[in-house]
């Protein structure tokens, strides 16, 4: 087994550092945010991740898995992955690598010959080949590896991806960044992972195509689900009409409200930016429209909660079922939950959000709302309800017993995973993007 240092310990780091750790590696995790690094050497995620907490317990019992804020530590390693954000940058859509050049500086002085810096966070193609002449001087060599984690899936996608991609320069040095990725990944490779050996530039492209290419299905069957309103059809027959052909495929052919979280927007804008910078704007041009496509299902959802309560809210004690941009996490960055609850509020509603484990961050986002945790408090008197994130704790409602909780049994699905027929009815007025 090898000793790793992972740099950079948030959501994406704290996940690999763990599964390296628990495949029998000794692992380093090195961060700047002492209150993270406290958390997280107590066994304590810092954010909600199913399975993360078992293993930051099994791997810290077998004292594998230690965390620190010197950098010196990754010396006693020979790989060392670099796992920090690239956030969408204050003054335009490009990505920032403030975090990412900081990292890679802050080990130089401690890697050589013999090791191998890992790129893992998501970045403009063209940043691996500027790196790599800082890290060879050192004697050490560069490779990027993108990470393709799904939250609330994350340890599964990386003990169990469904594929490796790795991005090595020419020659011998790439063999042998080859070889030493491949002894890393050793058990996941025995499983039958499918393995992917790439230059710099096409290892960066995979990350953000892949991000576009399903950031454009999803828009894609949204797109539909505004016509299916203009044309009286349905939305979700039309998707599982169309996703039978295996061409297509019926996986992400859910129109709702859309997609956010950190990854999928920030990612999708980077990438027109820099195909701006590199005179090909034109190729992703598309791009542009499917962001706007994703952002006006926040608009659209706005607009039928004000037409269930006849053109005005103000006043209208509202619901809203979800903060997290996804289930199974806590992550409320550019949730599309939030921002209907934000925009409804802003018409003079009085917004209760309530979530099963995204309501502090929520709260800091937006603290003008007002957040429950428990379900049944948080739907006691309300004058309008919309299921804005598909938590198993809200599809399973009973339409019966909810209907003795509100004051006007008016259901809005923003992601459309209700039965229609089910809520109609037990008396519901019921309504869902795309759908009659």
């Amino acid at each position: 087994m090898t000793t790793v240092s992972v740099v950079g310990v948030g959501y994406l780091g704290a996940v690999h550092a763990a599964s390296m750790a628990s495949i029998g590696h000794t692992v380093i995790g090195v961060d700047v945010d002492e209150r993270k690094l406290a958390e997280l050497s107590a066994a304590r995620a810092p954010f909600f991740e199913p399975g993360l907490p078992e293993l930051l317990v099994e791997t810290q019992d077998s004292a594998r898995l230690t965390f620190t804020s010197d950098p010196s530590a990754v010396a006693a390693a020979t790989v060392h992955f670099v796992c920090v954000g690239t956030p969408q940058s204050a003054d335009g859509l490009h990505a920032d690598l403030t975090y990412v050049h900081a990292a890679v500086e802050s080990i130089l002085p401690h890697i050589g010959p013999g090791h191998l810096v890992v790129g893992k966070s998501t970045v403009p193609v063209g940043t691996a080949a500027e790196l790599a002449g800082t890290v060879r001087a050192t004697g050490a060599e560069l490779a990027w590896n993108p990470e393709f984690l799904r939250e609330g899936k994350a340890v599964q996608d990386t003990l169990r991806p469904d594929r490796l991609v790795y991005g090595v320069p020419d020659g011998d040095a790439g063999e042998q960044a080859t070889e030493q990725l491949d002894e890393v990944y050793a058990i996941v490779l025995d499983r039958g992972t499918p393995r992917i050996v790439a230059d710099y530039p096409t290892a960066e492209l995979v990350k953000t195509a892949a991000n576009s290419f399903l950031a454009t299905k999803i828009s894609f069957i949204n797109a539909m689900a505004e016509l299916c309103e203009s044309a009286g059809g349905d939305v979700t027959v039309l998707a599982d009409a169309i996703g039978i052909d295996d061409r297509i495929g019926r996986k992400f052919l859910n129109a709702g409200l859309g997609f956010g979280g950190g990854c999928l927007p920030k990612d999708i804008r980077a990438f027109i930016a820099r195909a701006d910078d590199l005179g090909a704007g034109e190729a992703v041009s598309f791009l542009r429209e499917i962001d706007a496509i994703n952002l006006r299902r926040r608009e659209r959802m706005v607009e039928l909660a004000l037409g269930e309560c006849g053109g005005d809210i103000d006043g209208v004690r509202v619901t809203v079922l979800g903060a997290a941009f996804k289930p199974d996490s806590d992550d409320t960055r550019d949730s599309p939950a939030l921002a209907v609850a934000a925009a409804l509020h802003a018409q003079g509603a009085v917004v209760t959000v309530t979530d099963p484990e995204g309501l502090e961050n929520a709260r800091r986002r937006e603290p003008q709302l007002t957040y429950e945790e428990d379900l049944t408090t948080a739907l006691t008197g309300a004058g309008l309800v919309l299921l804005l994130t598909e938590w198993s704790e809200y599809r399973q409602l009973d339409p019966v017993t909810v209907k003795r909780l509100v004051e006007h049994p008016r259901l809005l699905d923003g992601r459309n995973v209700l039965d229609p027929a089910a809520w109609r009815g037990a008396g519901w007025t019921y309504r869902a993007l795309g759908r009659p």
